[in-house]
């Protein structure tokens, strides 16, 4: 049923049929929640395979996703992303710098010399009183963008809620235990260009990257990446693994929220985007990928969940607000 994705320096990521928890019988779920659990507990990253989603179809929102990005910039930053507590809108190659650095000012400086080689755009869900997603003008290419988004968002808010009763499945607790936390959908559906870049920008600056390292800050993500690579995870040696992209699966990761959650029983696993392998020519082509941040409601108080701990006295955090927490890791974000 499971076998490793990735295998390299101590780090074992496990490629998981998710179709059997989805359709199996109890014995099955079981086993596949197990698995589900054991990979974020011990590497904090896992691979779906089997998921409601065709090859087409994924071709299709990647399309679209590419439809976006060639908008002029003028008509891209019309969109832009505003505040932490909206997190909505386009962001432009070197506003966001994602790094493991927590103070605001270092983070600043060290967007300013080594700036991430991509751009994005956030797209929350819908109908949220004064936190609108900034659509673009839906003509010409871009007609239906909205729509196919919108579906898609709601397509990925389904599939984190089964995630995490997998997870609940796998701890033991009754598998709606996070139906609660999941419900509303407080996730952010985020479409990534890494544009065609220069390969001797990688030599001429050694520590240039196409995304810093870092570690995500909800519960899971749900990453679905072309077959360009680059996408690297940080091993129990310290050493980047990569994390070569499989056709027709999902990479899966724990988050911070997540791992506190779990009373860090379960692993938020650093993680980067660097050159990717080298083919021919002076020129790496462009990447895309599509992240999907999942986070309990923000209205959720997130506490240790039960089976974590014996005493209070294991607590490893106060518990805290979701939203406040999110709000106050993107703030150093951007």
């Amino acid at each position: 049923m499971e076998k490793a994705a990735v295998e390299n320096e101590g780090l074992m990521i496990p490629l998981i049929d998710f179709s059997v928890f989805l359709n199996g019988n109890p014995e099955e779920r079981k086993e596949t929640a197990n698995a589900v659990l054991h990979g974020f507990q011990t590497a904090g990253f896992i691979y779906l395979k089997g998921l409601p989603f065709s090859s087409d179809y994924r071709q299709h929102i990647f399309n679209t996703s590419a439809k976006y990005f060639r908008l002029p910039v003028d008509t891209k930053m019309s969109h832009c992303w505003t505040t932490p507590a909206a997190n909505r809108g386009y962001s432009a190659p070197g506003r966001e710098k994602t790094t493991e650095l927590t103070n605001i000012e270092d983070i600043k400086k060290l967007r300013e010399g080594n700036p991430d080689l991509k751009e994005s755009l956030e797209i929350g869900r819908e109908g949220v009183p004064d936190h609108p997603n900034h659509w673009p003008e839906e003509k010409g290419e871009l007609e239906g963008f909205k729509s196919i988004m919108t579906k898609f968002h709601d397509q990925c808010k389904e599939l984190h809620m089964e995630v995490m009763r997998a997870i609940a499945v796998g701890m033991g607790l009754d598998e709606t235990f996070f139906d609660s936390f999941t419900d509303e959908g407080d996730n952010t559906l985020r479409l990534l260009h890494y544009p065609e870049v220069r390969k001797d920008v990688f030599t001429i600056n050694p520590g240039q990257v196409r995304a810093g390292a870092h570690s995500d800050y909800g519960s899971i993500t749900l990453l679905f990446q072309d077959m360009r690579g680059g996408l690297q995870v940080k091993s129990p040696n310290g050493t980047f693994v990569d994390a070569t992209p499989i056709q027709d699966t999902c990479v899966v990761n724990a988050g911070d929220l997540l791992a506190r959650w779990s009373n860090d029983t379960i692993k938020s696993t650093i993680h980067r985007v660097v050159e990717p392998p080298s083919g021919d020519g002076p020129v790496h082509p462009a990447r895309y990928s599509i992240a999907y941040f999942c986070n309990p409601n923000f209205k959720s108080h997130i506490e240790a969940i039960p089976g974590t701990f014996s005493g209070e006295s294991e607590k490893k955090y106060p518990g805290i607000n979701s939203g406040d927490y999110l709000v106050q890791r993107l703030a150093a974000t951007y």
